[in-house]
């Protein structure tokens, strides 16, 4: 008997006894995950969320929604999960969760948010799905249709190639919820938040401003919160349905929330790299290298992704301290692609403006599909390896060529004081006179007018209004 054979009867043996009882209805569902498998990816995805996204640095803050998130918690039907809340250093707006009781809010969703009421309300959404498990209640589906063992089971595109639990790492964050799934976990985040003693009509005032404002992802890897959470236009008059009159006396406390993210940085942050002039500036790892014309960027802490105009060639730079040297490192990286039947075209030793260079070139084969070329280049700097990864067809490496020996020729010490020495804006906050409008108070503030519509929306206000005396207007300084 194979290994897969094997591996496909066994499974089908566990789905036979795998009808668990789901802990907030109370019935039987398919399951083909344990709590401990589900602890388990949730553990592993934490360690791969933090890595890939960064965990923005202030303790103050994170102390702030770890509290928070740990009394809505307990106030759920799974209070034994190892919880755990985590601010990510991202300006794309989404909060989202992953198995086993790890949530995560953006810094971009706490500067859209003006209440703690409307923060409870979100993180109390986000547990609603764990403790429902969403998301293993569709892995269970997935694998029960990749084995021919169910007919018609609703399971996401993009989910779809991700097969089973070993290796899905990232790709549950990309997993979208049904319309039940979302009226449920809204239905569970006003409960936790009303037993935790806030208002739950926060929830709907933060899903207007989600509606106006839109999918801010940005085109990056972490998706915004519209593309995982669709917001059907009955899910605001499903919350307010689910509202009762002794909720308007529940606490919302915008001031205390407020004051607490205030001076949060707000949009992209400079000092983590930035494109200008199309050149790619790092400050604090002190390098640059040039960006092709058109093409894009995508910046993140583990690694900065260039595309190509056309999305037929791509480039990863990745580094990161070692006592190798540029050949050494590259040798050791190489070995995963000569096994997979990698064969090695050319290879050079150079000196790249005073850093040693070392750079081979592979094709790589691809079953029913054009071979794969790559060009890997690895650049030693003080204590650290960069290495470059370009990638295209090997049909159309000739057409990129030019553009992949640009972008590491190009890469080099930064010591430029006016590039190095950028500071990223802030979130800020001022008093109301209670005569001036939001514009006015924009304008004063020096807000950038092309900032003007989405401040008004984080504020919850049109930009003719004027603002009561005394209210907390957001802006940027």
């Amino acid at each position: 008997m194979t290994r897969t054979k094997f591996a496909a009867l066994g499974l089908l043996a566990a789905a036979i006894v795998a009808c668990a009882v789901n802990p907030v209805t109370g019935k039987k569902e398919l399951m083909l995950y344990s709590e401990s498998q589900e602890i388990e990816l949730g553990k592993q995805t934490d360690a791969e969320v933090a890595a890939t996204y960064g965990v923005y640095d202030d303790p103050a803050l994170q102390s702030y929604i770890g509290k928070l998130g740990q009394s809505l918690a307990a106030k759920g039907q799974r209070p034994g999960l190892p919880w755990r809340f985590t601010v990510l250093d991202s300006p794309v707006v989404n909060a989202f969760a992953v198995p086993g009781g790890a949530v995560y809010v953006t810094r971009g969703i706490l500067a859209l948010m003006s209440s703690e009421a409307e923060l409870a309300a979100v993180l109390g959404h986000e547990i609603g799905h764990v403790n429902a498990r969403h998301s293993m209640s569709q892995m269970s589906k997935q694998q029960m249709a990749q084995l021919g063992l169910v007919v018609g089971s609703v399971v996401s595109q993009e989910f779809a190639k991700y097969a089973g639990l070993a290796g899905t790492g990232l790709q549950v964050l990309f997993l979208k919820y049904s319309r039940d799934n979302e009226n449920q976990a809204d239905g569970l985040g006003v409960e936790y938040s009303r037993a935790a003693g806030f208002n739950p009509a926060d929830m709907g005032v933060t899903f207007t401003a989600l509606e106006k404002m839109g999918d801010l992802s940005g085109g990056r890897s972490l998706p915004g919160f519209l593309s995982t959470h669709p917001l059907t236009p009955d899910r605001i008059a499903h919350v307010q349905a689910l509202l009762q009159p002794g909720d308007a006396a529940l606490a919302r406390r915008p001031e205390a929330y407020l004051r607490t993210v205030e001076n949060v940085v707000y949009g992209e942050d400079p000092r983590q790299g930035y494109v200008e002039n199309g050149v790619f500036y790092h400050p604090a790892l002190r390098f640059q290298f040039a960006i092709p014309s058109g093409w894009t960027v995508e910046n993140m802490p583990s690694q900065v992704t260039l595309v190509a105009a056309d999305k037929n060639a791509g480039v990863i730079l990745q580094g990161g301290r070692s006592t190798d040297s540029a050949e050494e490192f590259l040798k050791k990286e190489a070995a995963d692609i000569t096994q997979s039947g990698g064969r090695l075209l050319s290879e050079s030793r150079t000196t790249n403006n005073g850093l040693s260079c070392y750079e081979q070139t592979y094709t790589i084969p691809q079953e029913n599909a054009d071979a794969v070329q790559m060009k890997l280049s690895c650049l030693k700097k003080g204590d650290w390896v960069y290495a470059f990864q370009a990638l295209s067809s090997a049909s159309g490496y000739a057409k990129f060529e030019p553009d992949f020996k640009r972008i590491v020729a190009s890469f080099k010490d930064l010591s430029d004081a006016s590039k190095i020495d950028r500071s990223p804006k802030r979130l800020a906050l001022v008093k109301a006179n209670g005569t001036d409008t939001l514009q006015a108070i924009f304008k004063k503030a020096g807000l950038p007018e092309k900032l003007w519509p989405p401040f008004a929306v984080m504020n919850g206000l049109e930009i003719a209004a004027v603002p009561a005396t005394g209210k907390l207007i957001k802006t940027v300084r």
